[in-house]
């Protein structure tokens, strides 16, 4: 059965990108080793250690859509037309670009519960990834997250923006992690427990 999941690289202190959106510090990981991982896009080959390399892969097999909010399809200038994970991608936003051409494979919504709906069509039988601290967020709260995972760097930030800020339904219980141990990262992956 597919899931909704919610993944992030993101600092030991708990930040997902520093006060200026900039995540340098937190995907070194994904150019530190000697395994090559393809994506979608040409800029966007990894070269990873075997086993942070075997995770992506697996992981990145089992996606069938991505779900955003607006500020970091702003932020990523809308990954050029076409995101590395090559699927479909739904925005949340309650102001969509008035002339994006790329209609063919993003869709622009206002809820998170219809952007959810809408990747999970588009997904078929494969997981939706939330790509998004504030979307995130709200499918938290909303109870439609199925699991997080988190890709830990070891590095601590300081300050910037953190992944799960301000939820509204507190303490979530999460599963024990599947962890895999990378070179600069640890892979660790949780289910949401309900």
């Amino acid at each position: 059965m597919s899931k909704v999941i919610a993944n992030m690289s993101m600092s030991l202190d708990g930040f997902i990108a520093d006060p200026a959106d900039g995540i340098d510090q937190l995907f070194g990981w994904m150019g530190n080793g000697d395994v090559e991982v393809p994506t979608a896009v040409d800029w966007a080959t990894f070269r990873m250690t075997p086993a942070s390399a075997a995770y992506m892969r697996e992981g990145m097999a089992r996606v069938g859509a991505l779900v955003t909010g607006r500020h970091l399809f702003d932020v990523a200038q809308g990954w050029g037309g076409t995101h590395p994970l090559g699927v479909p991608i739904v925005v949340v936003t309650h102001e969509p670009p008035a002339d994006w051409p790329h209609t063919e494979t993003f869709t622009f919504t206002d809820s998170v519960e219809s952007a959810i709906a809408l990747a999970r069509e588009a997904a078929g039988d494969k997981d939706v990834v939330v790509a998004s601290a504030k979307i995130a967020q709200q499918c938290l709260d909303a109870g439609l997250l199925d699991a997080i995972n988190v890709d830990q760097v070891p590095v601590l930030l300081g300050s910037g923006v953190r992944w799960f800020e301000s939820l509204a339904k507190s303490p979530v219980r999460l599963s024990n992690p599947v962890v895999v141990e990378g070179n600069g990262v640890t892979h660790l992956a949780y289910a949401v427990q309900r």
